[in-house]
Protein backbone atom coordinates (compact mmCIF):
# COMPACT_ATOMS: atom_id res chain seq x y z
CA UNK A 1 0.00 0.00 0.00
CA UNK A 2 1.30 3.45 -0.86
CA UNK A 3 1.75 5.98 1.89
CA UNK A 4 1.81 8.99 -0.41
CA UNK A 5 -0.09 12.06 0.76
CA UNK A 6 -0.29 11.09 4.42
CA UNK A 7 -1.97 13.61 6.69
CA UNK A 8 -1.26 13.52 10.42
CA UNK A 9 -3.23 15.48 12.97
CA UNK A 10 -0.87 15.99 15.89
CA UNK A 11 0.80 18.40 18.27
CA UNK A 12 4.16 19.01 19.85
CA UNK A 13 4.42 17.45 23.28
CA UNK A 14 1.78 14.83 22.54
CA UNK A 15 1.49 11.16 21.65
CA UNK A 16 1.58 12.05 17.97
CA UNK A 17 5.30 12.74 18.39
CA UNK A 18 5.96 8.99 18.49
CA UNK A 19 4.19 8.67 15.12
CA UNK A 20 6.19 11.60 13.73
CA UNK A 21 9.44 10.00 14.93
CA UNK A 22 8.49 6.74 13.21
CA UNK A 23 7.68 8.51 9.95
CA UNK A 24 10.98 10.32 10.20
CA UNK A 25 12.96 7.09 10.66
CA UNK A 26 11.07 5.51 7.76
CA UNK A 27 11.75 8.51 5.52
CA UNK A 28 8.04 9.03 4.80
CA UNK A 29 6.78 12.51 3.97
CA UNK A 30 3.54 13.69 5.53
CA UNK A 31 1.46 16.78 6.07
CA UNK A 32 1.15 17.74 9.72
CA UNK A 33 -1.96 19.56 10.89
CA UNK A 34 -0.85 20.98 14.22
CA UNK A 35 -3.25 21.43 17.09
CA UNK A 36 -3.42 20.51 20.77
CA UNK A 37 -6.90 19.03 20.92
CA UNK A 38 -6.90 18.79 24.73
CA UNK A 39 -6.56 22.58 24.97
CA UNK A 40 -7.79 24.14 21.72
CA UNK A 41 -11.43 23.91 20.55
CA UNK A 42 -10.32 24.89 17.05
CA UNK A 43 -7.97 21.91 16.92
CA UNK A 44 -10.76 19.57 18.01
CA UNK A 45 -12.99 20.95 15.29
CA UNK A 46 -10.28 20.48 12.65
CA UNK A 47 -9.79 16.80 13.40
CA UNK A 48 -13.49 16.02 13.96
CA UNK A 49 -14.32 15.19 10.30
CA UNK A 50 -11.63 12.49 10.34
CA UNK A 51 -12.00 11.37 13.95
CA UNK A 52 -15.29 11.93 15.79
CA UNK A 53 -13.42 11.43 19.08
CA UNK A 54 -11.60 14.67 18.18
CA UNK A 55 -8.31 13.31 19.44
CA UNK A 56 -4.74 13.05 18.20
CA UNK A 57 -2.89 11.34 16.74
CA UNK A 58 -5.14 10.76 13.77
CA UNK A 59 -3.54 9.57 10.55
CA UNK A 60 -5.33 9.82 7.21
CA UNK A 61 -3.93 7.61 4.47
CA UNK A 62 -3.84 8.46 0.78
CA UNK A 63 -6.97 6.42 0.09
CA UNK A 64 -8.90 8.20 2.86
CA UNK A 65 -8.60 5.38 5.39
CA UNK A 66 -8.31 6.79 8.91
CA UNK A 67 -6.12 5.33 11.62
CA UNK A 68 -6.41 6.37 15.26
CA UNK A 69 -4.84 5.16 18.52
CA UNK A 70 -1.11 5.74 18.68
CA UNK A 71 -0.18 2.10 19.31
CA UNK A 72 -2.22 0.93 16.31
CA UNK A 73 -0.66 3.56 14.04
CA UNK A 74 2.86 2.67 15.17
CA UNK A 75 2.34 -1.06 14.67
CA UNK A 76 0.76 -0.46 11.27
CA UNK A 77 3.60 1.73 10.01
CA UNK A 78 6.30 -0.59 11.32
CA UNK A 79 4.67 -3.72 9.89
CA UNK A 80 4.25 -2.04 6.52
CA UNK A 81 8.03 -1.59 6.36
CA UNK A 82 9.49 -4.87 7.63
CA UNK A 83 12.99 -4.07 6.37
CA UNK A 84 13.17 -1.24 8.90
CA UNK A 85 13.13 -3.69 11.81
CA UNK A 86 10.85 -1.34 13.74
CA UNK A 87 8.57 -4.25 14.66
CA UNK A 88 9.24 -7.98 15.02
CA UNK A 89 7.74 -10.05 12.22
CA UNK A 90 4.68 -12.20 12.89
CA UNK A 91 6.84 -15.32 13.18
CA UNK A 92 9.53 -13.67 15.32
CA UNK A 93 9.70 -15.05 18.89
CA UNK A 94 9.62 -11.45 20.11
CA UNK A 95 6.30 -10.66 18.40
CA UNK A 96 4.11 -11.62 21.35
CA UNK A 97 6.20 -9.60 23.78
CA UNK A 98 6.13 -6.64 21.39
CA UNK A 99 2.34 -6.67 21.12
CA UNK A 100 1.89 -7.19 24.85
CA UNK A 101 3.89 -4.14 25.82
CA UNK A 102 2.66 -1.89 23.01
CA UNK A 103 -0.93 -2.46 24.18
CA UNK A 104 0.07 -2.29 27.83
CA UNK A 105 1.57 1.19 27.39
CA UNK A 106 -1.55 2.23 25.51
CA UNK A 107 -4.15 0.86 27.92
CA UNK A 108 -2.44 0.91 31.32
CA UNK A 109 -0.50 4.17 31.02
CA UNK A 110 -1.34 6.41 28.07
CA UNK A 111 -5.10 6.06 28.61
CA UNK A 112 -4.82 7.54 32.11
CA UNK A 113 -3.68 10.86 30.69
CA UNK A 114 -7.17 11.37 29.23
CA UNK A 115 -8.41 12.03 32.76
CA UNK A 116 -6.08 14.88 33.65
CA UNK A 117 -7.30 17.75 31.43
CA UNK A 118 -10.82 17.46 32.87
CA UNK A 119 -11.38 15.18 35.88
CA UNK A 120 -15.13 15.66 35.44
CA UNK A 121 -14.81 13.01 32.73
CA UNK A 122 -14.76 10.43 35.53
CA UNK A 123 -17.36 12.20 37.68
CA UNK A 124 -14.94 14.08 39.93
CA UNK A 125 -15.50 17.77 40.76
CA UNK A 126 -12.87 20.21 39.58
CA UNK A 127 -12.08 21.11 43.19
CA UNK A 128 -10.48 17.66 43.57
CA UNK A 129 -8.40 17.85 40.41
CA UNK A 130 -5.01 18.03 42.14
CA UNK A 131 -5.80 15.01 44.29
CA UNK A 132 -6.95 13.01 41.28
CA UNK A 133 -3.93 13.98 39.17
CA UNK A 134 -1.58 12.97 42.00
CA UNK A 135 -3.32 9.59 42.18
CA UNK A 136 -3.09 9.18 38.40
CA UNK A 137 0.63 9.93 38.51
CA UNK A 138 1.11 7.38 41.28
CA UNK A 139 -0.68 4.77 39.20
CA UNK A 140 1.39 5.59 36.13
CA UNK A 141 4.62 5.22 38.12
CA UNK A 142 3.38 1.86 39.42
CA UNK A 143 2.60 0.70 35.88
CA UNK A 144 6.06 1.72 34.64
CA UNK A 145 7.60 -0.16 37.55
CA UNK A 146 5.55 -3.25 36.75
CA UNK A 147 6.66 -3.18 33.13
CA UNK A 148 10.26 -2.61 34.16
CA UNK A 149 10.25 -5.71 36.37
CA UNK A 150 8.75 -7.99 33.72
CA UNK A 151 10.10 -6.85 30.37
CA UNK A 152 13.55 -8.45 30.92
CA UNK A 153 15.29 -6.92 27.89
CA UNK A 154 18.50 -8.56 26.70
CA UNK A 155 20.19 -5.82 24.73
CA UNK A 156 20.48 -2.06 24.30
CA UNK A 157 16.79 -1.60 23.47
CA UNK A 158 13.54 -2.67 25.09
CA UNK A 159 13.21 -5.81 22.97
CA UNK A 160 16.88 -6.56 22.59
CA UNK A 161 19.29 -5.60 19.84
CA UNK A 162 17.08 -3.49 17.57
CA UNK A 163 15.24 -0.23 18.00
CA UNK A 164 11.49 -0.73 17.55
CA UNK A 165 8.42 1.46 17.75
CA UNK A 166 8.05 0.20 21.33
CA UNK A 167 11.17 2.22 22.18
CA UNK A 168 9.73 5.29 20.46
CA UNK A 169 6.39 4.86 22.18
CA UNK A 170 7.86 4.48 25.66
CA UNK A 171 10.23 7.36 25.01
CA UNK A 172 7.36 9.73 24.27
CA UNK A 173 4.89 8.54 26.90
CA UNK A 174 7.59 8.65 29.59
CA UNK A 175 7.91 12.39 28.88
CA UNK A 176 4.33 12.96 30.07
CA UNK A 177 3.49 13.64 33.71
CA UNK A 178 4.69 12.48 36.22
CA UNK A 179 7.64 13.34 33.99
CA UNK A 180 10.82 11.60 33.02
CA UNK A 181 12.48 11.97 36.44
CA UNK A 182 9.86 9.77 38.04
CA UNK A 183 10.00 7.32 35.15
CA UNK A 184 13.73 6.88 35.76
CA UNK A 185 13.06 6.25 39.43
CA UNK A 186 10.24 3.78 38.73
CA UNK A 187 11.88 1.99 35.80
CA UNK A 188 15.65 1.87 36.36
CA UNK A 189 16.17 -0.99 33.91
CA UNK A 190 14.35 0.69 31.05
CA UNK A 191 15.70 4.17 31.80
CA UNK A 192 19.08 3.87 30.02
CA UNK A 193 17.41 2.28 27.00
CA UNK A 194 14.94 5.15 26.73
CA UNK A 195 17.78 7.66 27.17
CA UNK A 196 19.63 5.92 24.34
CA UNK A 197 16.69 6.83 22.10
CA UNK A 198 16.89 10.42 23.38
CA UNK A 199 20.45 10.55 22.09
CA UNK A 200 19.88 8.79 18.75
CA UNK A 201 21.55 11.12 16.22
CA UNK A 202 18.68 10.61 13.78
CA UNK A 203 16.24 12.02 16.33
CA UNK A 204 18.19 14.35 18.64
CA UNK A 205 17.17 17.57 16.85
CA UNK A 206 13.66 16.20 16.34
CA UNK A 207 13.13 15.71 20.08
CA UNK A 208 14.28 19.28 20.75
CA UNK A 209 11.79 20.61 18.24
CA UNK A 210 8.78 18.42 19.01
CA UNK A 211 9.04 17.39 22.67
CA UNK A 212 11.81 19.19 24.50
CA UNK A 213 12.37 18.48 28.17
CA UNK A 214 12.52 22.27 28.61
Amino acid sequence: MTLEALTLYGAAGSGSVAVEATLRLLGIDYTLIEGATWAEPAARNRVAPANPMRQIPTLVLADGEVLTESAAILIYLADLHPASGLSPAADDPLRGRFLRWMLYVSSAIYALHWIKPDVRRIGVPLALRDTVVDAVHDRIAFCWSTMDQRLAPAGPYLLGERLTVLDLYVNVVSRFGPWRERFIEAAPTMAPMVQRVDADPRLASFWLDRFSFD
